[in-house]
């Protein structure tokens, strides 16, 4: 079916209302697996024992962060079909006993950078304050997710007039968002525990984040352009996700993982450097009544799509790409090439070729061979299970910034290539080949 500018508003629409409920990782999981329950999957628990059954779709979550999805087409499959991304972005966290006076006329919060982020962006915009609450309820310690749904804050500029050379920002000198006068003091944690619908004193922990409250918009002059906070890496987790929900083979488990904590290193228990999606893998074998054998067979057929943004070249700074490979928003899906990650020549010839017969544009990164690019989640992720990897992303402006840029046509090519994608088979042939059906 051929694309249309009706096919990309609609969706560009859907991805803005699916990134606007999502302004922590915790709310960008709880919309997949609600997405992930009206489409009819069932909740599996780590803590429980899972009785799967042939043409069952589960998913479980971990650190109520990180998800994993996966359809079961039967005993006898024959490997894995992943797509891999992750739920967090760069911000600031909220620290503990955030409040701190200045000038005995202010109140503003102690907070410490997550991840590597712009900092400019984030100056002198409307923001609030959202991630979960660790609640007493008599003789458990529950979680809630809580949306302070306002503009709460703001980190306020400091002006030209005093600061004629401009210098680097110091996160805990220039970073730290005003939040009220002096009246406001002893009250931010009661605004928390409001919102949340919690008692003050019921509180017995937090992980909250600062979030950008300015709206999603589709712009250009064609409107062929959509910025908002979180397309790093929130694009890929929910084109993915579409493509996963329509597609699918009889012979493979098709998987989608959605990581927590990359922008950090991913070394946490529901990271991609951590036993999930290893766990998940050897527990659908488990489940299925299969041999540690059969296990590691299916290994060697199986496929993992990492999915983690890429970088546009930029319209003001175009000596900063590759001077040959040069991906543009708008014409397509970005195959990542560096030594930091798991694409090589067959597995990015095996993306190509999906690409090609879908009718979806490829373009190539490459960093500049003096500059050194980020991480991202292929490499790590195998080191716990070994498959054949390739690294691709979606082109954007911008990336750490609150409010990031991204063409509107490249969604809908992502969804097309990942419904393909589970909706193939590849069989490993030895030296290195594969068949593909």
């Amino acid at each position: 079916m051929e694309l249309t500018r009706e096919n990309y508003n609609e969706t560009a629409k859907e991805l803005l209302a699916f990134l606007q409920n999502s302004p922590s990782c915790f709310h960008a999981v709880k919309n997949i697996t609600d997405m992930l329950t009206a489409a009819g999957f069932t909740e599996v628990k780590e803590e429980e024992c899972w009785e799967l059954k042939a043409g069952g779709r589960y998913f479980v979550t971990r650190n109520q962060s990180s998800v994993i999805a996966f359809k079961v087409p039967g005993k006898d499959f024959k490997g894995f079909q992943i797509m891999a991304s992750h739920s967090d972005s760069p911000t600031f966290k909220i620290k503990e006993n955030p409040e701190m006076e200045a000038e005995n006329h202010y109140v503003k919060l102690n907070v410490e950078k997550y991840g590597g982020m712009l900092c400019a962006p984030w100056f002198d915009r409307p923001l609030s304050v959202a991630g979960r609450l660790a609640v007493k309820e008599g003789n458990r310690i529950a979680t809630k997710l809580v949306k302070v749904d306002r503009d709460l804050l703001m980190i306020p500029n400091l002006a030209i007039h005093f600061n004629h050379e401009g210098y680097q920002y110091n996160a805990q000198v220039d970073m730290l968002p005003l939040y009220g006068g002096a009246d406001a003091k002893g009250t931010f944690m009661e605004t928390v525990a409001e919102s949340a619908g919690v008692k003050k004193e019921d509180i017995l922990g937090h992980d909250l984040y600062l979030y950008n409250r300015v709206p999603g918009s589709i712009w250009g002059a064609g409107g062929e352009f959509l910025s908002c906070g979180h397309l790093d890496d929130l694009q890929c987790a929910f084109s993915t996700l579409k493509g996963f929900l329509e597609g699918g083979h009889p012979e493979c488990v098709s998987v989608h993982a959605v990581f927590d904590n990359e922008e950090i290193g991913s070394l946490t228990k529901q990271g991609a450097d951590s036993t999930f999606l290893e766990d998940v893998l050897r527990r659908i074998n488990s489940a299925m009544g299969r041999s540690e054998e059969e296990y590691l067979m299916a290994i060697a057929s199986s496929f993992m799509v990492s999915a983690d943004n890429a970088h546009a070249a930029h319209p003001n700074h175009g000596d900063k790409s590759d001077p040959v490979n040069r991906p543009y928003m708008n014409e397509g899906i970005v195959i990542k090439y560096s030594t930091k990650y798991a694409t090589d020549g067959l597995s990015a010839a095996v993306f190509r070729a999906l690409c090609q017969e879908e009718g979806v544009p490829c373009q190539a990164f490459t960093n500049r061979s003096d500059k050194a690019g980020g991480s991202t989640l292929g490499n790590i992720s195998n080191s716990h299970v070994a498959v054949n990897t390739v690294d691709i992303g979606l082109p954007q402006l911008s990336m750490h910034s609150p409010y990031e840029t991204v063409g509107i046509k490249d969604t809908c090519y992502l969804i097309r290539a990942a419904r393909r994608f589970y909706s193939t088979s590849m069989k490993a042939m030895g030296s290195g080949s594969y068949e593909v059906r």
